[in-house]
């Protein structure tokens, strides 16, 4: 079983912000792969499903960004789930808009939610760093990060979701090289 998480702000005002690009992620795998309708469990909403032959559950943390790991930290218990069943999608200032890495363990970057997660359960667990690009200077960085994607930005986002949905069994498989390049070859 994996537990795959989204990051994001909940409430409708938030929807469209590139931090929350994590839930965006989360809302396509599962309307993609047929999950069940989510269900209000540890402090946000869980959905299960199958990913090829993987059982997956998909999360979205209702704790608000800064306090993630506690709903997270509370699922892996639950589920007695160890860090490498942990699959946390993000958005990554520091990757080109609409680009995907995946990567094992590491730091948070400043990432409020990765931070929470990590003081929760360790660093341990796979991201998967989806590409919101850098405004260019840091005193815009808040303001990037917590906006709404651009008009001219929508296609490219809901491109880029297709194709996580589309290839996420890849992830579920754990070859994470071959999830990157079918992304990138389905947004050409």
């Amino acid at each position: 079983m994996q537990l795959w998480v989204g990051l994001g702000n909940p409430g409708a005002q938030y929807a469209m912000h590139r931090h929350n690009v994590g839930f965006m992620a989360i809302d396509a795998i599962a309307e993609v792969h047929g999950f069940a309708p989510p269900a209000k469990k540890f402090q946000g909403w869980l959905q299960e499903g199958r990913i090829g032959g993987a059982k997956v559950l998909l999360l979205k943390p209702a704790t608000f960004m800064n306090d993630s790991g506690r709903s997270v930290g509370e699922a892996m218990r639950f589920y007695k789930l160890a860090p490498e069943a942990l699959t946390v999608f993000h958005d990554e200032l520091d990757l080109a808009a609409m680009k995907v890495k995946v990567k094992q363990g590491g730091g948070t970057a400043g990432h409020n939610g990765l931070r929470s997660i990590d003081q929760h359960l360790g660093p341990d667990f796979r991201r998967v760093r989806l590409g919101i690009g850098h405004p260019g200077h840091k005193d815009r960085v808040t303001g990037h990060v917590l906006g709404n994607y651009a008009k001219a930005e929508i296609e490219p986002l809901s491109d880029l979701l297709g194709a996580i949905a589309a290839e996420a069994d890849r992830l579920a498989e754990g070859d994470d090289v071959r999830f990157m390049n079918d992304v990138a070859l389905r947004l050409g």
